[in-house]
């Protein structure tokens, strides 16, 4: 029996420039971003205030588990440097910004001396304006030039609407530069009779990674004149650019660096991040070129009261008779329905789209009960509307007419969400990182802001609204990347040689790994060597052969049958357990049934619908050893890390009652099954570390399972992931390791860098897996710590004393400190990419790893035993 767990998705040494501070004389000071009438921020009450209406009522108050208090801070001015145009100086005075703070004045002085630098400080610091003011001095200059267009810039923004925001600010910023600084947006919603226009005259160019990728490289020549000249490339926000999305956006800047240099420049990226554990490090590893680090926040803050809140446990009986715990999405929707009743302006950000609907939607029907007029004053956002719902929705949310949004986290990366009082996050995001970047975005006019997060019946969640120094005394994580994953760099290895052929000197800019990937791309016959380049063979477009944000093929359309009116889009990776027949699909606060799922045209035909539940995919797993990388003794046990494949499948769904995710029924369904090879680590236990832990044959396997759970669910907490991003499938007897086993995977072609994580991170994440088991207060076993969303077994079966009890053991027998880092170059056999995912034809299998000298374990799984 195995049980499964399936996912859905050194910096160089530079000395500091002298920037003289000077002390802010006020305790704040307007940042870059307008304000919003004083009238309204005199009149907002304190954090404090709102947090103890929210709380009032006997059972209201008990779900705050921890309050912290963030006190304000004033900031440290500079001056900006003297090479700045003073025309640029007088336009940043005539928004009323007298001085930069300190860190912003820094910034623009390494870029005007050529060097990349990374602005890694606190949400609403500005560093918008850090890297603007260069930039716009030195667009000044270009347009001095005989052509007008003597430099140019690109800015790079993970979503269209932080693109669309900063062009909208870029405007207002350059308006008494006259056309001197000509900023536009060029994405997938830019009409076709402006890009003309955009490729021959803007100097400032707002898009995305995607379109960099699909749209600009490979058109590179009709694009030779902006490129010539280009100085700066801006990438905001990019402590988003992690795991497999962040290698791709690596490769991608790779080529866009080699275009440049064939076209002449070589321009000086300026990278703003939120607050993150080695930033250049990270930066480095994106743009490969040394990066300068500024991380000393000089900006002002205003008070922030920031509440943990756990809802409360309900009468209802989950799986196997679990408590069960009053749902995150039900809790936010009705905090957010009071905020909006005392008129203050929240947001409240949400992990999946249909949890930003159904908040939208039930807070929308309780306001309506108040007051009708309120009812309209709510909405959602997120990714798949159509680009004029989006903007209309910005616009409503500039403008004051909504008071309340339920957001994924389109919003979270910079949006102008300027005079926000209160910030309602439903569930962990995953990342310290984006759990202050989302609370960051009230309080941006330097006012005092409210933040709550709310506790999703998680293991992770329970873990921190009850510990809560592992959110506020710890720093943020480090990003993941791996640019050298062969999976992500070869299909930016095909792209390249479409653009222009590759040569040997190209390929130290690609990295190392372009050694074992050049001659499986030239077996497969996708490229081929003449003289002393490779040249691209195909007729389609290189840049096709992959989707950056990992999604793994075209996405599927979803059409409203009755009229063929499209409603949106849903990633390929996803549409097997989200737009499956039968599913649940939920659209602008209506609710669908899908009617059929066509995977050959990727369409999912829906019709409308008030079903009284949500829709919950399930799935088996089976996984095999490719090739073992490292492996390290645990006691009589190891701990592995190295390369796997997964044989994933949706087999059925169950329909949960909503609100309460009483589970009314389960519908089996066809689907093919689908083949990931990726990275895992993965932990073995012996016969002897089964007495030692009073390990029956008859709970092994709801031992292991349960380990595997919770393992999963806090993994977050030590790697830049989300737990959608991880599978996990335990079994006790792997015919690989002859040994009862669990591993841990990431859930991406290739591997993401999370399972690596883990494996140098293993003591410790296993150490509050187990206090988070032991430490919940159910009997046998509930969503707080061993249950899953997502398991393909149906929480079935599950030992939580005896998970406690194994990892127990096995931590005793843990070696201290971290483990050794897996060898830098692996062997070719590894892992086998080709430019599809899949090895090149006629490439040989692996040989499997095994590891002798242990006996099996006591018992084999039962006969009758699931599939994972």
């Amino acid at each position: 029996m195995a049980f499964n767990h399936l996912p859905a998705g050194v910096h160089d040494a530079l000395t500091p420039l002298s920037v003289t501070p000077v002390t802010h004389s006020v305790p704040m000071a307007k940042n870059h971003r307008s304000d919003r009438s004083q009238a309204h921020a005199a009149s907002r009450p304190s954090p404090g205030t709102v947090l103890d209406r929210l709380a009032s009522g006997p059972s209201r108050a008990a779900r705050i588990t921890h309050t912290e208090h963030l006190p304000p801070r004033a900031g440290r001015h500079a001056v900006w440097p003297d090479r700045i145009r003073s025309e640029v100086i007088a336009a940043v005075q005539a928004c009323g910004i007298e001085h930069p703070w300190a860190h912003q004045a820094l910034a623009a002085e390494h870029a005007l001396d050529g060097d990349s630098v990374v602005v890694a400080t606190g949400t609403a610091s500005g560093k918008s304006l850090a890297y603007l003011v260069p930039v716009m001095s030195t667009l000044l200059d270009g347009a001095e030039a005989p052509n007008g267009r003597g430099a140019t810039a690109l800015y790079l923004a993970p979503t269209k609407a932080l693109a669309a925001d900063q062009c909208r600010s870029v405007k207002k910023l350059s308006q008494p530069l006259g056309t001197s600084v000509r900023p536009a947006v060029y994405d997938g919603d830019t009409p076709f009779e402006e890009r003309e226009w955009i490729r021959q005259y803007a100097n400032y160019v707002l898009t995305n990674p995607d379109m960099l990728h699909r749209g600009i490289l490979p058109s590179h020549p009709r694009w030779s004149s902006f490129l010539k000249s280009l100085r700066y490339v801006v990438v905001d926000e990019c402590h988003t650019y992690r795991g497999v999305f962040g290698s791709h956006v690596a490769q991608v800047l790779r080529r866009l660096r080699r275009l440049c240099a064939r076209y002449g420049s070589s321009p000086v990226f300026l990278l703003a991040s939120a607050t993150a554990a080695e930033p250049a490090v990270a930066a480095r590893r994106l743009t490969g070129l040394p990066v300068v680090e500024v991380a000393d926040d000089a900006s002002p803050r205003g008070e922030l009261v920031f509440a943990l809140w756990e809802p409360p446990l309900t009468e209802l009986q989950g799986e196997k008779g679990a408590p069960v715990r009053r749902t995150a999405t039900a809790e936010t929707a009705d905090l957010l329905t009071d905020l909006t009743v005392q008129g203050v302006r929240s947001v409240a950000f949400v992990r999946s789209r249909r949890g930003a609907e159904l908040i939208s939607v039930i807070a929308q029907e309780r306001l309506a009960e108040v007051d009708r007029s309120l009812a309209r004053r709510v909405a959602a956002y997120r990714g798949g509307y159509l680009p004029e719902e989006r903007r209309a929705l910005e616009r409503a949310l500039h403008s004051g007419e909504l008071l309340g949004l339920a957001a994924t986290t389109a919003l979270e990366l910079g949006v102008d969400v300027s005079g926000l009082d209160a910030v309602v996050i439903a569930g962990y995001p995953g990342t310290r990182a984006s759990l202050w970047q989302q609370a960051g975005r009230a309080g941006r006019s330097g006012q005092g802001a409210l933040a709550v997060l709310v506790a999703r019946d998680d293991p992770l969640d329970t873990f921190l609204v009850h510990h809560p120094e592992a959110l506020f005394d710890q720093p943020v994580e480090s990003t993941v990347l791996d640019p050298d994953n062969p999976y992500v760099l070869a299909p930016h290895l095909c792209a390249a040689a479409a653009e222009l052929p590759l040569t040997e000197e190209d390929l130290d800019l690609f990295g190392p790994a372009c050694a074992d990937v050049l001659p499986q791309l030239e077996a497969a016959k996708l490229l081929r060597r003449r003289t002393k380049a490779w040249h691209w063979t195909r007729r389609e477009r290189a840049a096709d052969l992959t989707d950056i944000r990992g999604a793994g093929g075209r996405p599927v359309q979803v059409v409203e049958a009755d009229t063929g009116r499209l409603l949106g889009t849903v990633d390929a990776g996803a549409a097997h357990s989200t737009v499956h027949e039968g599913a649940v699909h939920l659209h602008q606060g209506r609710t669908y049934l899908v009617r059929t799922l066509d995977l050959e045209d990727s369409v999912a035909l829906v019709e409308q619908a008030e079903p009284p539940y949500s829709t919950v995919a399930r799935d088996t797993t089976s996984i095999s050893i490719l090739e073992t990388d490292t492996e390290i003794p645990w006691g009589a046990g190891r701990l592995c890390y190295g390369s796997v494949e997964v044989t994933n499948q949706v087999v059925s769904y169950l329909r949960r009652r909503l609100i309460t995710g009483e589970v009314l029924g389960e519908t089996k369904l066809d689907l093919p099954p689908r083949t990931l090879r990726t990275r895992a680590v993965w932990w073995t236990v012996t016969e002897d570390q089964l007495d030692e832990a009073r390990i029956t044959p008859e709970i092994l396997g709801g031992s292991l399972h349960a380990a595997e759970h919770a393992s999963i669910g806090m993994l977050p907490l030590f790697a830049t992931c989300d737990r959608w991003d991880i599978g996990g499938v335990s079994i006790p007897l792997h015919p690989d390791t002859l040994l009862p086993t669990v591993f841990v995977y990431d859930g991406h072609p290739g591997g993401a860098g999370f399972a690596e994580r883990a494996f140098h991170t293993a003591r410790a994440w296993l150490t509050a897996t187990r206090e988070a088991i032991a430490s919940c207060e159910c009997d046998a076993g509930c969503p707080s710590c061993i249950q899953s969303p997502k398991c393909g077994n149906g929480n079935d079966p599950l030992h939580k004393r005896g998970a406690v009890r194994l990892l127990t053991v096995l931590l005793r027998g843990a070696p201290e400190g971290e483990p050794p880092a897996p060898p830098a170059a692996a062997p070719a056999a590894r892992r086998r990419p080709a430019a599809t995912g899949r090895p090149p034809a006629g490439a040989r299998r692996p040989g499997r790893t095994r590891h002798r000298g242990h006996r099996p374990p006591r018992s084999a799984p039962p006969p009758d035993a699931p599939p994972d």
